[in-house]
């Protein structure tokens, strides 16, 4: 076979290792220089719809407002392994639960108790008498201060979701001042 024979018959392929290389080089270096816009001026906000063109009377829905708040920290218990409590002592740590003698309080408005069946019978006729009174929806917020647990606003909440309540919100952190 002639020199030319053996040309024409071997394929002609390209190298792609050096292509993928120089491209991710170029990626790199796009990316290393490129540099954000920022945008001045644009905030995200919620504005109230009750001004501008389309104004329209909206009113406003009254949250039912339920506050509770420690009256009296009780015994501290230490969990124990076999789910069973003990005296909690300084030494401890891990899971600890309250005892029996606990006091919470629960405020609805004016209305001040602390027990939880007297919270959810005043909470359902809340929620009844908001009702007949043509509201469509009745939200509430349940107020936990300080040194409140979940198990407490657990309780709580409970006794809300039993008296009628789907829109239920939580108010967030107080600093430490606030009683």
């Amino acid at each position: 076979m002639s020199m030319l024979a053996e040309l024409a018959e071997d394929k002609a392929e390209m190298e792609m290792t050096p292509m993928i290389d120089v491209t991710f080089l170029l990626l790199i270096f796009f990316m290393c220089t490129l540099k954000f816009k920022t945008l001045e001026g644009k905030l995200a906000a919620y504005l109230p719809k009750d001004v501008g063109v389309n104004q329209m009377d909206a009113e406003p829905i009254e949250k039912v407002e339920i506050l509770m708040r420690v009256v009296k920290e009780g015994t501290k218990l230490k969990v124990t392994d076999s789910g069973g409590l003990r005296p909690y002592t300084s030494s401890d740590t891990g899971r600890y639960d309250w005892g029996e003698d606990r006091v919470m309080e629960y405020n609805v408005g004016p209305f001040r108790t602390q027990d939880l069946e007297a919270l959810r019978a005043k909470l359902a006729k809340v929620y009844r008498d908001r009702l007949s009174g043509g509201e469509e929806k009745v939200p509430a917020t349940i107020d936990a201060r300080p040194k409140t647990v979940y198990s407490d606003v657990v309780k709580v909440l409970d006794q809300a979701i039993d008296s009628g309540f789907t829109d239920i919100t939580f108010v967030g952190a107080y600093p430490d001042h606030i009683e």
